[in-house]
Order: structure tokens, then C-alpha cells, then sequence
């Protein structure tokens, strides 16, 4: 049995609830950049919450879709991709860093759902180690990472997916010493029981979503492969508990104060996502989560600080 020490930044209670920077700060600056983790890291939060893939060359990149996407893309033109969005794994490192991806086209529901985003130039698509490079600098060696693996719904037997995912994964957060900073975090269950095979001493947060929102247009959405894994007479954080996770990740609009009580009474902590709206913010500080994951970090703390509390 392991201790887990990294559990410990994303565990609240005693006047805390920790904030996590949601793909950086994705309502501010451009999503999982190394610009936008250092604006992030900027405000004082001391985890992140990305997303990796894999590249054709097998390098994990920090990217949300499996397919590039046009609305966040500019080729070495400067012009936003047209036609068909091409998928990330078909794509080496060096051509996907060939694109810029520092702003959003405003034409595009996508664009202006983060209208107060900034806009920049020349910023590329970061390798996971590129990341890895950042938080092992003096000055970043208390922040902590929740990192989602991304599977490919289109893919039925998956199997060497996610071998190749999570070996990739894992041989960098050794190289870089920061596993006892690391939490793997995903929708697919069967992608954490394999990163329970690869790296025991690393602790497993599950994601969940009861259904689609609208605010999930225009991004890969999950397979809300959880739903399988739930006997009827199981709760959520019970069937997550005997998975064999530490974290349950629920989406916002699923947490009640009940479900976090059970949650923590089985030695579950809760993280919930994605927390942008005061009142929502204000919701969830009320329903007891450890952590809140947000786009504006900026107004979590200053919701939290409201209530006497801190991050």
C-alpha cells in the first residue's frame, strides 16, 4: 500500500480548498500552453490540469482534442485551418508545432464562448516535457499535476493504446523525478487500471459526467465510460473506491453535499470540474469538495477569500 504523499496538494478542509488551473487558466489565456501555465502558476495556484496525447511519433503532447482544432489554429501562414481537422496522432511533434495556437478565432462559437482570452502569436503546442522542464525549476518545485490521459473513443480495442499512452507517460514523470507530484487522472477507467499496473505509487483520479452540456460543444466530449463500471445499488464514489482510486472528479453540476460526505467518508477526496461562475464557485465551496477546477482561477480565490478561506 502506498501513501500517496502528492494527495496531500489536492486535499482540502481546515480552511482550504485547493484550486486547480483548469488546461491553465483557459478563460485568459490560451489552453495548455506553457504561456497560460506560467500566467497560472503567476496568481499563486500551485496545481494544473491538462490533457496528453500521444503524437505519430509517439512524443505525449499536452493537447485537449484528438483532432486539431481549427478554431484555437493557425497554420505557418497565419491562417486558421480550413477542411478537415487532422488527428494529432497522425502528425510528428515537429509538424504539430509547425501550427500556432496562441489565440482563438472570434468567428467561432468556440471563440466566443472565451471572447476575454488573450491573444498571442507564435505559441506552439507543448511536448509534456516541456511542462515537466518547467515545474522542475527551483522556483516551481511545490506544484503538483493532474494528468489526464486522453483515449480515443474511435478506437475499439485498446489495449496497446493505452500501454503506449501511459509507458510514454511514465517513463517521463521518472525521468523527471516528479511522480510523487503527479495525480493520472482520466474518463476511461480502463486506461487507470492500467496506470494502477505501470505505477502503483502514483494515485488514480476518475473523472465523471452524468450527461452532455451544451458548453461541451465543439470539444471532444467524454465516453462517460464510467456509467458502465456502476451496479445498480452502487453510489459513484463506491464503485470509484473499489476501482481502486483515491480522487473522484465528478463534473460541477453532479456534486451535492450528500455525495462529498460519502465520498470522504470512504477515503475519497473530490475535485470537481469545471467551476467558472461565482455562484457555482460558491456552490461547490458550500458542498465540501477538497478542490475546485477552474478556467479563472482569479475569481476561485477571490470567491474563497470571501469566505475566509484559502487555496
Amino acid at each position: 500500500m502506498f501513501d500517496f504523499p502528492q494527495l496531500s496538494a489536492f486535499r482540502g478542509g481546515n480552511g482550504k480548498v485547493r484550486v486547480i488551473g483548469h488546461r491553465g487558466a483557459r478563460e485568459i489565456m490560451p489552453e495548455n500552453t506553457i504561456e497560460g501555465f506560467e500566467f497560472t502558476l503567476s496568481l499563486g495556484v500551485k496545481a494544473l490540469e491538462f490533457d496528453v496525447l500521444l503524437t505519430a511519433d509517439q512524443v505525449p503532447v499536452i493537447t485537449h482534442n484528438h483532432r486539431v482544432s481549427a478554431a484555437a489554429t493557425r497554420n505557418p501562414d497565419g491562417q486558421w485551418l480550413q477542411g478537415i481537422e487532422p488527428k494529432v496522432a497522425t502528425l510528428s511533434l515537429a509538424q504539430l508545432q509547425e501550427l500556432d495556437v496562441g489565440g482563438l478565432d472570434g468567428r467561432t462559437r468556440y471563440g466566443q464562448k472565451f471572447s476575454d482570452q488573450a491573444f498571442l502569436n507564435g505559441v506552439r503546442v507543448p511536448s509534456l516535457t516541456a511542462l515537466l522542464e518547467l515545474v522542475t525549476k527551483t522556483a516551481y518545485l511545490d506544484v503538483f499535476l493532474m494528468l489526464e490521459l486522453k483515449s480515443d473513443p474511435l478506437i475499439k480495442e485498446k489495449t496497446h493504446e493505452y500501454n503506449q499512452l501511459v509507458s510514454a507517460v511514465v517513463a517521463l514523470l521518472r525521468e523527471y523525478d516528479v511522480s510523487d507530484r503527479t495525480v493520472l487522472h482520466s474518463f476511461d477507467w480502463d486506461m487507470l487500471k492500467e496506470c494502477r499496473r505501470q505505477a502503483p505509487d502514483i494515485p488514480t483520479s476518475y473523472l465523471s459526467q452524468a450527461s452532455i452540456h451544451e458548453a461541451d460543444h465543439d470539444e471532444d466530449t467524454p465516453d462517460l465510460v464510467h456509467l458502465k463500471f456502476i451496479r445498480k445499488k452502487d453510489s459513484l464514489p463506491k464503485a470509484i473506491a473499489e476501482a481502486g482510486g483515491q480522487l473522484w472528479c465528478p463534473h460541477f453540476s453532479d456534486v451535492t453535499s450528500d455525495l462529498v460526505d460519502e465520498a470522504h467518508a470512504i477515503g475519497l477526496l473530490v475535485s470537481t470540474w469545471t467551476v467558472n461562475k461565482r455562484n457555482d464557485i460558491l456552490s461547490m465551496i458550500s458542498a465540501g469538495v477538497d478542490g475546485i477546477v477552474t478556467d479563472h482561477p482569479g475569481r476561485v480565490q477571490r470567491c474563497l477569500l470571501e469566505r475566509g478561506l484559502h487555496w
